[in-house]
C-alpha cells in the first residue's frame, strides 16, 4: 500500500543559506569527468538577465541593519525593459491586512544598479506579473533572453540564477522531474525540478542549456518541520515557460489573458480495465454541442484524454476561446464525435 505524504508548500521569500559540500577523493579510482552541455555563454546570459526584487523598506534599507539592501525575490529581463517575476514576490500588505500588487518595484541588477520598473500586467491565476523598467534606466539592462520552444522532458538538465535568502546572484543546477504536476497554490500545470532553491528564488528563471527560460520559479516543498520564513529545498516548482509567455503577450497587448471553457465537470469511471473520465455535469458550450451526462471522454482533437489534469492542461495551453474542437466520447457502446465552440473568459 502506498501513502501520499503532504508537506507544507512554501513560496520563496526573503532570506538565504550557504551549503557546504564535502568531496571524497579515492586515489586508486580513475574518474572521468562528465562534460556538461551547459555553456559559459548560457551561464553569463542567464546571470545578466536575472534581477533581484527589492523589498519595500524605507529608502530600500533594512531599518535594523542600516546599509543593507533587502532582496525579497528574483525576476528575469526578457527584452526592451520587460521583466517577469512571480506575482507573490511583488505583492505588499495593504491597510486591510490583505495583499495588493505593487504599481512600481525596485530591481537590483547583477552589477548592482538599482532600477525602477512600472507594472504592465499580471495574472493571479498563474502567479506571474510583468513590469517594465522605466525608460531612463533601460540602458543599464540590455542583455535579453527568450522562452524556450523545445519540449520540456523529465531528466532535462536545467539551472537557475537568483537571490536565495536575499543573497546573490547565485546559481543552482539540477534536472527536471515531473513536468506535469499541480499544487493548490496555483491553478495551472507546474514543472517540478530537482535543484536547490531557497526563499528569495521566487520569480527567477529556470534555464536550459542555451540560457533560454523553460519556467518561472513559483514555490518549494518545505521538507523540514521547523516553521520559519527562511527555507530551502530541492523540490522546486515552476510555471511552464509556454504559459508564462502567454502572460507576457497579454500584458504587452494590454488585453486580459483569456482561457477556454468546455463546460463539463468530470469524474473517474472504469471503462473495462481502464480508468477514464466521464461527464458528471454538463453546461455550455458542451451542452449545446450535444455532449451528455455520463458520456465517457476519449479525446480532444485526436489527443487521448486520460484524466482531468490533462484535460485542463489541454484547454489552457493548446486552445483559445472561440476555437472549435472535436470532442470524442463513448456513449453506451457507441463512439461519437461532437464539435464544440469553446467559451472562455478571464481568470
Amino acid at each position: 500500500m502506498s501513502h501520499l505524504v503532504c508537506a507544507p508548500v512554501r513560496f520563496m521569500g526573503l532570506f538565504a543559506c550557504v551549503v557546504s559540500v564535502a568531496t571524497l577523493l579515492v586515489p586508486s579510482l580513475e574518474v572521468r569527468a562528465e562534460v556538461s552541455p551547459l555553456s559559459q555563454d548560457a551561464f553569463l546570459r542567464a546571470k545578466h538577465v536575472t534581477v533581484g526584487i527589492l523589498a519595500e523598506t524605507q529608502d530600500q534599507r533594512v531599518p535594523e541593519r542600516p546599509g543593507k539592501i533587502a532582496v525579497r525575490g528574483t525576476g528575469v529581463h526578457l527584452r526592451d525593459g520587460y521583466v517577469i517575476t512571480a506575482r507573490h514576490a511583488a505583492e505588499k500588505h495593504d491597510l486591510s491586512g490583505g495583499t495588493i500588487i505593487q504599481k512600481q518595484i525596485r530591481l537590483l541588477t547583477h552589477d548592482f544598479h538599482e532600477l525602477s520598473a512600472d507594472l504592465v500586467g499580471d495574472s493571479a491565476f498563474m502567479d506571474a506579473v510583468v513590469y517594465r523598467i522605466v525608460e531612463q534606466h533601460r540602458s543599464k539592462l540590455q542583455v535579453e533572453t527568450s522562452f524556450s520552444t523545445e519540449d520540456v522532458l523529465p531528466g532535462m538538465e536545467v539551472f537557475t540564477v537568483g537571490y536565495p535568502l536575499g543573497w546573490g546572484p547565485t546559481m543552482a543546477f539540477g534536472r527536471l522531474g515531473n513536468t506535469n504536476t499541480f499544487l493548490q497554490t496555483v491553478d495551472t500545470r507546474l514543472i517540478q525540478a530537482d535543484l536547490s532553491v531557497c526563499s528569495g528564488n521566487s520569480g527567477g528563471g529556470l534555464f536550459n542549456a542555451q540560457g533560454e527560460v523553460v519556467g518561472i520559479l513559483h514555490a518549494v516543498i518545505q521538507t523540514d518541520k521547523e516553521e520559519t520564513q527562511a527555507y530551502c529545498s530541492r523540490m522546486a516548482f515552476a510555471i511552464p515557460g509556454s504559459l508564462a509567455e502567454r502572460i507576457v503577450q497579454a500584458a504587452l497587448s494590454g488585453k486580459p489573458l483569456l482561457f477556454s471553457k468546455l463546460g463539463i465537470h468530470m469524474t473517474s469511471v472504469k471503462d473495462g480495465t481502464k480508468l477514464r473520465m466521464a461527464v458528471k455535469d454538463v453546461a455550455e458550450p458542451a451542452k449545446t454541442a450535444g455532449i451528455q451526462k455520463h458520456d465517457i471522454l476519449l479525446a480532444i482533437e485526436n489527443t487521448e484524454i486520460v484524466d482531468g489534469a490533462q484535460l485542463k492542461n489541454y484547454l489552457i495551453e493548446r486552445t483559445t476561446p472561440g476555437q472549435e474542437v472535436a470532442v470524442k466520447v463513448r456513449r453506451v457502446d457507441a463512439d461519437l464525435t461532437f464539435h464544440v465552440v469553446l467559451g472562455g473568459g478571464e481568470k
